[in-house]
């Protein structure tokens, strides 16, 4: 599993680091890494000896980094060059150890004078950076990136901000990045997290001085595997867990199907649907159990999952208030989201997730669309704060959080392909049934959406898919984290 840190986390572990160690070992480690990744990035684009690399040096220990392992580049054979946007404030030993390397400082930005570039290494700001580049600093970024040189960051792309994913004004656009110790929120959130490119983690010794809770993690393949509720000699198709699915309407039709393609895809051992759009799922999905609804009178069931494609109807409305009522677990998502009570959702007692998009979220927070895409690690958090609910907040990196102090989960497979109508039925079905099967909501929801990226990029595989193509590819999704 990843694990990310605030920055006064980092900045408390790596001081305690530092007081067990001689002096400058910490920053020299991070420089080694540093240089090492600087010399594979030059190899895959041609070689290191001769290559011709620009540092942009900023102040503190982060500009330090960089000047020490240009220097170790330099003694490589590398051509290395360092401007300086803070001159007053450089890491002096590093830069003295750049100019012994054969390195050389350059008085000014004589960009024109540059010459073309292998690599441009960014250590302007790091970590404690923020509200964006300096203009001086964001204009001398365009001119040397102009020609589509490589970038490479150093522990973040200078300009986002590190401990909430926020990129608050111009910001480095990075191939890769390379980080120490751990990673950061920013680095695995958007939108700073597309800033980042490939991540490296260096390890520095750290890990022995954070603490055991992160502020993010992101789960991986075996994770994900230890979790999978995986059938048994002794499973039936009751054990393995049934999922109802209060869904779609005459208009439409297709939420309720791709909600119970997701549900069955998912592992549920029996699907209920209640609604109106019974027809429609028996002609796609004949072992599913259907029902007219209320959906409280269409049997027995583990978890619920309402609101696709529901419509606005005082129908509706009923029904989603109905699922509220039950004592299993609930996903409210699409349109239940706008017909759901709030004050429902709280006094529940049994586990309810949430799955807004950006939209659907600022609509329950009462704050504009651009405001959650700007700032999604926040209001993710207040969205669990306030409905006491586990909220999986999709987009291009979705997160979820649940009530209390437990680290906000970041779903490492999202893909692009997932833009297209009826994914978020797909997603719905798909942790629904994993809700029935008893894994916890924040499980649930996280491996959901885990299966769910993972099932787009198989399905795409370069090209265009619909949401029907991803459902049908979760149990592949399911094969290769089991594999």
């Amino acid at each position: 599993m990843r694990h990310a840190y605030s920055v006064k986390t980092v900045r408390a572990a790596e001081r305690a680091l530092m007081e067990r160690l001689p002096e400058g070992a910490l920053m020299q480690r991070a420089a080694a890494g540093l240089a090492v990744a600087c010399c594979d990035l030059l190899r895959r684009n041609g070689r290191v000896y001769g290559s011709r690399v620009l540092l942009l040096v900023g102040s503190g220990d982060n500009g330090g980094d960089t000047l020490y392992a240009g220097a170790r580049l330099a003694r490589r054979g590398a051509g290395v060059r360092a401007l300086l946007t803070s001159p007053d404030k450089v890491h002096r030993q590093a830069m003295a150890a750049l100019l012994s390397a054969g390195g050389q400082v350059l008085g000014g930005p004589p960009l024109g004078a540059l010459g073309p570039l292998d690599l441009v290494v960014d250590g302007i700001t790091g970590i404690g950076g923020r509200g964006g580049l300096r203009p001086e600093a964001a204009e001398l970024v365009r001119a040397v990136t102009a020609g589509h040189v490589p970038v490479l960051a150093v522990d973040l792309p200078s300009g986002v901000e590190a401990d909430t994913g926020e990129v608050l004004g111009e910001a480095v656009h990075a191939d890769a990045t390379v980080t120490f110790g751990t990673y950061k929120p920013g680095l695995l959130v958007d939108p700073a997290a597309g800033h980042a490119g490939a991540l490296r983690l260096v390890d520095i010794g750290l890990a022995e001085e954070l603490p055991d809770r992160p502020d993010l993690e992101a789960l991986q393949y075996a994770d994900v595997a230890a979790l999978l509720p995986v059938p048994d000699a002794g499973s039936d198709k009751y054990r393995r867990g049934v999922v109802g699915v209060a869904a779609g309407s005459e208009r439409y039709p297709g939420a309720a199907v791709l909600a119970v393609a997701g549900a069955l895809r998912g592992g549920a051992g029996a699907v209920r649907y209640a609604g109106p759009g019974a027809d429609a799922v028996i002609a796609r999905f004949p072992e599913t159990l259907v029902h007219p609804g209320p959906p409280s009178k269409a049997g027995r069931v583990q978890a619920w999952v309402a609101g696709p494609g529901l419509g606005d109807s005082s129908a509706s409305a009923e029904a989603v208030a109905d699922v509220l009522a039950a004592d299993v677990p609930v996903l409210v998502d699409a349109d239940g989201l706008r017909l759901m009570d709030a004050a429902a959702v709280r006094a529940r007692t049994a586990a309810t997730v949430l799955t807004p998009h950006a939209g659907e979220a600022a609509a329950l927070l009462g704050v504009g669309r651009e405001e959650v895409e700007a700032g999604r690690l926040a209001a993710v958090r207040e969205l669990a704060a306030r409905y006491r609910a586990t909220v999986l907040l999709k987009g291009s990196t979705t997160l979820v959080a649940e009530p209390g102090d437990a680290p906000v989960r970041v779903n490492p497979t999202g893909t692009s392909w997932l833009a297209t109508a009826g994914s978020g039925d797909v997603l719905s079905g798909l942790t629904g049934s994993l809700l029935a099967a008893g894994l916890a909501p924040r499980d649930a929801a996280s491996v959901g959406a885990y299966l769910h990226g993972l099932a787009a990029r198989r399905a795409a595989d370069g090209a265009p898919v619909a949401a029907q193509d991803v459902a049908d590819a979760v149990p592949a999704a399911w094969r290769d984290v089991l594999a």
